[in-house]
């Protein structure tokens, strides 16, 4: 069976559209990552990463209703879809391996 690969921001975006659920679409999932990690990134980063996701299959979207608040403009929202769950599995069970892998001695602080 092929396992599926993804990148570390691959992962945490496919993790943030899981956790919003309905409600993830691009400045969502941005603000979202943000809050979450505390780590700065560009809308234009998470949006090209919600599209590489898109083509790979690991989510769907669809288009949502024109909103007065964005001009008449349209939001794109993603799902995730079965292979994303599949592949989200795949990640968490091969990080738990490799965790329960580590020695304990490897993460002990000097002098404890």
């Amino acid at each position: 069976m092929k396992r599926a690969f993804l990148g570390e921001f691959e992962e945490v975006v496919l993790l943030t559209v899981a956790i919003l659920d309905e409600s993830a679409y691009g400045v969502t999932v941005t603000q979202a990552i943000e809050q979450k990690t505390g780590r700065s990134v560009g809308f234009s980063t998470v949006h090209t990463t919600l599209q590489r996701l898109e083509e790979k299959g690991f989510l769907s979207s669809k288009m949502g209703g024109a909103t007065a608040e964005r001009g008449g403009r349209r939001k794109r929202f993603f799902i995730v879809t079965a292979a994303g769950r599949k592949a989200l599995l795949e990640v968490k069970q091969v990080r738990e391996q490799l965790w329960e892998a580590l020695p304990p001695q490897t993460l002990q602080l000097m002098g404890n």
